[in-house]
């Protein structure tokens, strides 16, 4: 279960992606989470996913 919290999300996403997976696409699949809810749901606190960084700024 991931967090719903906006900012908690944030941190927990980019924590997993940094130690445990190549991307998001990866971390979606893995943990069987909708990759377009986690893109919308950053977004609306100003975070985009970065591919070449592997992190959402």
């Amino acid at each position: 279960m991931i967090p719903n919290d906006p900012v908690m999300l944030l941190s927990y996403i980019n924590t997993q992606l940094r130690d445990n997976y190549k991307d998001l696409e990866d971390l979606c699949d893995r943990l069987d989470v909708s990759q377009s809810e986690i893109e919308e749901k950053l977004g609306t606190i100003g975070y985009h996913y970065n591919r070449d960084l592997n992190q959402f700024k």
